[in-house]
């Protein structure tokens, strides 16, 4: 008998040995792989689930139904603002202590103690001291809570604006407000879920990443909205179309779609792109009418300052902001420009500018909110990525500014299931790191989806076999203490 012959075992069947499974590729491990990357490329990753803008149940009673995002990107100077520091004064010119030393990117530069040119003041019922360049603030401020304790993780805005927005510090992963989007989808299917409303004047630091879906669906990326002319482009059909002839073009397009989507199934980014050209065919007239701000009251129109070019572009956002979360938005985003909070130099004029153009509107968006009922099923969060250092930035007399101080920083709620005011948490007595009750960037997402009925360690999105959310693998803790 040969010892060469090959012995198969009756009727043809192939016996694979555990090493033959790991080195053969037909009906091995590299088989079973390759299988797995084709069916994704084929199917999607997601087979058999609908991604669109549904109305879903939260996890538990919510009691904010829409999120207003006031994002003061730049870095607001908490002790020149919310914080006040007598120390500050007391120890003036000082050089800073080792701790503080230690964290200042170029300390051959910097300056010594660096105390606030303004003078704070105790507001309202609660006795809330603020700065006087937020009187507007302080006549809301009973109902506020101030987050005197927030504390970040990056010297620098890119990476601290991505950690705000978006729960890490790099780029590529989905927004805030395209999670909440995800939770909950749109109680107002002409609408989209997450609104963005950037200044005129140009696009933040990251730009249109700060509202990008990531690799969430893409039907979930929030949507810009202009704030000068036609809020989208390409929205209204031609005056000279006749009505007949464009809603004709509608239903063909709409076949077309309904035809090329039977023959690619689960494909996302098609599904969002065929969902977007329907959500803009519904918009042409609900979106005109939201974003209608004539159709407010003078006295409206006066308390958000339109009538003054000072606060007029803010304070329409901050107008635009309610009439859409009065319509069932789930998430409005609001942009400044540029980074008017990043005060390096010349401190009082720079803070004087961007409260001159924010506080006044800020407090008349709360003050309606209240009006209309809206306030206590509306979350309102103000804050930017980090806060200042309580020294100078330079030893210069002519530059009085602050550098980056993600150690310790402010941020405020209000509405939504907060408790109104209070302030909670406190930083060391110069103002410089967060020192109790500290509250990370984490935990501030973590109660902001709990407000929504949302419950951070579950709302996660299955991706390449990862259990992805918006606090990631961070611990992050639901900070009870400030909510009612």
């Amino acid at each position: 008998m040969s010892t060469n012959r090959l012995d198969l075992p009756p009727c043809g069947r192939v016996e694979l040995s555990r090493r033959g499974f790991f080195s053969r590729f037909g009906d091995g491990l590299q088989g079973a792989a390759l299988a797995t990357l084709l069916s994704r490329d084929l199917y999607g990753a997601e087979q058999g689930r609908v991604y669109d803008l549904a109305p879903r149940a939260p996890h538990f009673p919510a009691k904010a139904k829409s999120v207003i995002h006031l994002f003061m990107n730049g870095g607001p100077s908490q002790v020149d603002l919310f914080d006040p520091k007598p120390a500050l004064t007391k120890f003036a010119g000082s050089a800073p202590p080792r701790d503080l030393a230690s964290q200042i990117e170029f300390t051959d530069q910097a300056g010594g103690i660096l105390p606030s040119p303004f003078r704070f003041q105790r507001y309202g019922k609660s006795g809330i001291e603020l700065s006087e360049l937020l009187p507007g603030l302080g006549e809301v401020v009973d109902d506020v809570t101030l987050v005197r304790s927030m504390f970040g993780e990056h010297f620098n805005h890119e990476p601290s604006i991505y950690l705000m927005q978006t729960g890490r510090t790099i780029p590529g992963r989905p927004a805030l407000g395209s999670w909440f989007a995800y939770g909950l989808g749109s109680e107002n299917r002409n609408l989209p879920a997450y609104v963005v409303l950037d200044d005129p004047k140009g696009l933040p630091i990251n730009g249109i990443q700060n509202w990008q879906a990531g690799w969430l669906p893409p039907v979930y990326q929030g949507t810009r909205f202009r704030s000068e002319g036609s809020p989208l482009l390409n929205l209204k059909t031609p005056a000279d179309t006749p009505e007949p002839v464009a809603a004709a073009r509608r239903k063909l397009l709409r076949q077309l779609d309904e035809a090329h989507r039977g023959k690619r199934n689960h494909q996302p980014d098609l599904d969002a792109r065929i969902a977007s050209y329907e959500l803009a065919a519904r918009m042409q007239i609900t979106a005109t009418d939201a974003l209608d701000l004539s159709q407010e009251s003078e006295a409206t129109r006066e308390m958000y300052g339109l009538n003054n070019p000072a606060t007029q572009s803010y304070g329409k956002r901050c107008l635009m902001a309610r009439r859409l979360v009065e319509r069932g938005v789930r998430f409005v985003q609001l942009y400044i420009e540029g980074q008017i909070w990043d005060n390096h130099s010349d401190l009082e004029t720079g803070l004087r500018y961007a409260c001159g153009k924010t506080d006044k509107p800020v407090a008349a968006l709360i003050k309606d909110l209240k009006r209309m009922g809206l306030l206590d099923s509306t979350l309102v969060m103000w804050g930017g990525e980090f806060g200042r250092m309580p020294v100078s930035q330079s030893r210069e007399n002519a530059v009085t500014g602050r550098d980056h101080g993600p150690a310790g920083f402010t941020m405020w709620l209000a509405g939504g299931g907060v408790k109104r005011g209070l302030a909670y948490g406190a930083t060391d007595e110069l103002g410089h790191k967060a020192v109790e009750n500290r509250v990370s960037v984490h935990d501030m997402h973590a109660t902001m989806l709990h407000l929504a009925g949302l419950n951070a360690r579950e709302l996660v999105f299955d991706r390449e076999g990862l259990k992805d959310r918006l606090t990631d693998q961070y611990p992050a803790r639901v900070v009870k203490e400030i909510l009612v």
